[in-house]
C-alpha cells in the first residue's frame, strides 16, 4: 500500500495504491496523521481509492477512523473511484450510507465546496 497526499483547490486528495489491509492501515494511518497535522488549514479530504483493489475491515476502520478525525476538525471526507471488490466491503457492512461515494476525483473535490 502506497498513499500520496496533495492539496487540489484547498482539498486535500489521498491517493491510495495497493490492497488496504491490516498489514499496511498502522503505516497509512501514521502518514495521514502526519500529512494532516501539517496541514492546518484543511478542513475536507478526498480519498482517491481508484488503486484499491482490494481491502479488508481493518482498511474500512482506518477510513473511519480519518473519517472521525476530519470531522472534528469541522470538514467532510469524500471517497471517489471505488473499486469493484473494495465497493462490496463497503456494501456489506453499510458503509456507503456513512461515507459518500463519488465516481471522480474531481467530482468529490467539487463536492467538497
Amino acid at each position: 500500500m502506497e498513499a500520496t497526499f496533495v492539496i487540489d483547490k484547498g482539498v486535500g486528495v489521498v491517493t491510495v495504491t495497493g490492497p488496504l489491509t491490516a498489514a499496511g492501515v498502522d503505516s497509512f494511518r501514521e502518514q495521514f496523521g502526519g500529512w494532516w497535522q501539517n496541514a492546518s488549514e484543511l478542513r475536507n479530504v478526498v480519498m482517491d481509492l481508484g488503486g484499491v483493489e482490494f481491502l479488508d475491515s481493518a482498511g474500512l476502520g482506518a477510513l473511519i477512523a480519518l473519517l472521525k478525525r476530519v470531522t472534528e476538525r469541522g470538514g467532510d471526507l469524500k471517497i471517489a473511484r471505488l473499486q469493484k471488490k473494495a465497493r462490496m466491503v463497503f456494501e456489506i457492512t453499510r458503509a456507503y450510507e456513512v461515507f459518500d461515494i463519488l465516481d471522480s476525483v474531481e467530482e468529490a473535490v467539487k463536492a467538497c465546496g
